[in-house]
């Protein structure tokens, strides 16, 4: 399975769920997801099941500039904050 996305929005804010395997390929679309989504955005990881290097740099950087991570396992935040600690 790659990965499937859908994209909720109550008009303040949008939701962005995420299924399936997330690779390097797929953050391009990610992107223009989040940037035609508005200022407020969520994503919704509980079905991310597989994640590369690339994706969890790119969620840090989602992390940093207010995005929220919903029902991020341990070991993807984890991941994150490792990758974080080797940029500083």
């Amino acid at each position: 399975m790659t990965l499937k996305m859908e994209r909720y929005s109550d008009g303040l804010s949008t939701t962005i769920r995420l299924i399936g395997r997330m690779r390097a390929e797929h953050l391009e679309e990610l992107k223009t997801q989040i940037r035609e989504s508005g200022s407020k955005i969520t994503l919704d990881l509980e079905e991310v099941n597989l994640v590369d290097v690339d994706v969890i740099r790119f969620l840090g950087t989602c992390q940093g500039k207010g995005v929220c991570l919903l029902h991020c396992s341990p070991y993807i935040s984890d991941w994150i904050t490792k990758e974080q600690g080797r940029e500083n």
